[in-house]
């Protein structure tokens, strides 16, 4: 709950799980000259690889006990990224219209003023909610269909209109996520200040997902 001290998360950077992050995150920009270039083959095998890492680092972290506020934020951050590489990189080619950036793009600039306002009253960032890791996961498999079609046109006819109905519920989620936390922010700021109440540090194991 917002305004309560979250028990998880240490303050190592050099484990194993961070380590795969960060390398998750070089592979960043390199995915998104490959969709520049029109490579859309080695764009997908870069996802692949990305998202084969995501899973073995959330893993390797509850296995070894290696669970870090880094990796809490490393871990989101490589999730959106690669989103808004994906739709920037498909956007620049007219295979996306830039509305759907506009949209998507928002949000998380939305979230950001939220977590102002939040951070404005004393509390950290609010609990992630199970919509808003949905709505992530809805555009982080929906782009890469997408991206199916363009590498192998064979499959496009089936592709092309799973990934954009996929893709555009991810949105729809994406902001009906938003709306939710913004709802949560109003009732949190108007709770009654207590005495020594400790606000900061309201971040949930696993991160802003959403």
């Amino acid at each position: 709950m917002a305004g309560e001290r979250a028990g998880g998360g240490g303050s190592e950077i050099w484990t194993i799980p961070n380590i795969l992050s960060m390398l998750r995150l070089a592979l960043v920009p390199v995915f998104l000259v490959l969709i520049v270039a029109g490579d859309y083959v080695l764009a997908l095998v870069v996802l692949v690889v990305a998202s084969l890492t995501d899973l073995l680092d959330g893993y390797l972290a509850r296995r070894l006990d290696q669970i870090t506020r880094l990796g809490q934020l490393l871990d989101p951050a490589a999730d959106r990224l690669y989103i808004f590489a994906a739709l920037l990189g498909l956007a620049a080619q007219e295979l996306v219209p830039w509305w759907i950036v506009v949209v998507i793009v928002a949000r998380d600039v939305y979230l950001l003023v939220l977590g102002v306002v939040l951070a404005n009253h004393g509390f950290g960032p609010l609990p992630v909610h199970q919509l808003g890791k949905v709505a992530t996961f809805a555009l982080f498999f929906g782009l890469p269909v997408i991206m199916l079609g363009l590498a192998f046109p064979a499959v496009a006819p089936v592709s092309e209109p799973i990934g954009w109905a996929i893709t555009l519920w991810g949105a729809f989620l994406y902001w009906w996520a938003g709306v939710i936390y913004a709802i949560e922010t109003a009732r949190v700021i108007r709770m009654p200040r207590v005495a020594g109440d400790v606000r900061s540090d309201t971040l949930e194991e696993g991160g802003s997902r959403g």
